[in-house]
């Protein structure tokens, strides 16, 4: 066996207990009892013991480094190599007391925030948090960082991305965007009160499948259950699963989680089989990963060509409250651009005000301006500043997002990042498949999917994010995209071009 050949068994092997551990927590949130929380705690703790032991062993310390000199290599297998150096420089930062106690924290947390979510009381979800937050703080030390601590979370998540870069990106957002969306708001409101009548469970769910279906996601390599919050979990690119979320007093729930779960669980089972534990394995980055399901979900799902196929189906399931309801209602209730409460539920443009909140409390709880204990009183008073809503309770305010229990801080910039991504490919995608928005309107989306397979699934981590962009689109990421596919959407929408 060759060392490369030895480094890729170690590299599987990591994989291993990594994907065992993904399971745990994909069945803790799925299907585990309430009294199993103690031991779960315990076995994901020993797992992330475990998993780290094997990422920071010395022989494959010592194999990177002879591999990272190797010229006889393929570019592919130095591509591997070099990030899995990276990684491995990043994981040798922290101890395993560390990984163990953070997986602790996370576990407890989690179970915290779905006890305080259920009860409407962040002060249960409070002292876990406040845990969780030093312990991050301390991560930001121990990964290092040249500007400021919360540079070294957003790494995590979109190598190379910093708090400038961010901030730089939302100073466009606020000089475009939101002059943009003002103009919107003056405008007559979409009526879409029937989309918030009673809708099957059954049904709804039904329906739901036949969208993944319908978009290529593969069902005998993965499966849809229901969780307090839709995410995307994988264990190999042919075993990739989803969760969604129904409300059976409101439509739009169900719709737009199956789809932007479904533009996840794509790029995952797009991903190299043969690739397995290997950077050529592995999604790129946060950001590109939300381009896929943003993409998905807003620049084909919410379109009127997607719907000119699909609501005849859902009509039919659904007679009694949507009979009467025209094509047009619907895609105008599916385009409603209003301030909201909640993130998931947001159209796509009023989507990137939560961005931005989320942003400034994870970047003051880093550089520790602001503490756990004043997140409600922050939150409300940036929902009033920015989206001139009054927030009436924690559950559907500071509580309402899954991931500061998951310890997933650096995340959610990737989502406006994702989005950015997305009218940028999709732009692109446009010009290359002849007849583009004729095949969706058809229902068929198949040459759309073998574009996103060959020009950004196929590759892993080959590339970094803006590599990979340019490659496709020619240009880096260029937030023009956005509004340009958002002035002519809406601007129609909303009739601003006639006047």
């Amino acid at each position: 066996m060759s060392l490369y050949e030895n480094y890729c068994e170690a590299m599987r092997k990591i994989a291993d207990v990594n994907y065992a551990s993904a399971l745990l927590q994909w069945d803790q949130e799925v299907n585990m009892p309430e009294a199993g929380a103690a031991a779960r705690s315990r076995q994901l703790a020993t797992l992330s013991g475990m998993a780290h032991e094997l990422s920071v062993a010395d022989d494959l310390g010592q194999w990177l480094v002879t591999l990272n000199e190797d010229q006889q290599l393929t570019d592919p297998e130095k591509r591997n190599v070099k990030e899995s150096l990276r990684n491995y420089n990043d994981r040798k930062k922290y101890s395993t007391e560390f990984v163990v106690e953070m997986s602790k924290t996370i576990s407890a947390a989690f179970q915290a925030w779905q006890q305080a979510r259920k009860e409407n009381n962040f002060k249960l979800f409070a002292p876990h948090l406040t845990h969780l937050v030093a312990l991050k703080q301390q991560e930001c030390e121990l990964l290092g960082y040249s500007e400021h601590p919360y540079d070294a979370m957003l790494n995590q998540y979109e190598p190379g991305l910093t708090s400038a870069a961010v901030d730089k990106l939302f100073v466009e957002v606020r000089a475009n965007l939101v002059p943009f969306v003002k103009e919107l708001f003056s405008k007559p409101v979409p009526d879409d009160a029937f989309t918030r009548q009673h809708f099957d469970r059954q049904q709804q769910w039904d329906f739901g499948i036949g969208l993944l279906k319908a978009m290529g996601y593969d069902f005998k390599a993965g499966r849809q259950d229901i969780s307090a919050h839709p995410f995307t979990t994988n264990f190999c690119s042919t075993d990739v699963r989803v969760t969604t979320r129904i409300n059976e007093n409101d439509l739009k729930e169900m719709i737009w989680s199956c789809i932007h779960e479904g533009g996840h669980a794509l790029y995952e089972q797009g991903l190299p089989e043969a690739g397995y534990g290997l950077p050529s394995g592995e999604y790129l980055s946060l950001g590109i990963h939300e381009s896929q399901s943003r993409l998905w979900e807003n620049n084909i799902g919410r379109s009127l060509p997607y719907w000119k196929v699909h609501y005849p189906d859902l009509q039919k399931r659904f007679p009694k409250q949507l009979g009467e309801v025209s094509l047009n209602e619907m895609y105008r209730s599916m385009n409603k651009v209003e301030p909201s409460l909640i993130r998931t539920n947001a159209d796509e443009l009023t989507y990137h005000f939560h961005i931005m909140i989320r942003f400034e409390i994870e970047k003051g709880l880093m550089e520790k301006s602001i503490s756990v204990n004043e997140l409600p009183e922050y939150w409300n008073a940036r929902y009033k500043e920015y989206l001139g809503i009054t927030v009436p309770s924690d559950a559907n305010g500071v509580l309402q997002d899954v991931h500061w229990s998951h310890g997933s801080f650096g995340y959610f910039p990737t989502y406006s990042l994702g989005s950015f991504y997305a009218a940028q490919f999709m732009h692109q995608a446009v010009k290359e498949i002849p007849k583009f928005w004729e095949q969706v309107e058809r229902g068929d989306t198949t040459a759309l999917l073998q574009w996103l397979r060959e020009k950004i699934h196929k590759h892993g981590r080959l590339y970094t994010a803006a590599e990979l962009c340019t490659r496709v689109t020619g240009s880096a990421l260029s937030f023009s995209y956005f509004m340009d596919y958002a002035r002519s959407k809406y601007g129609e929408l909303y009739q601003l071009k006639a006047e």
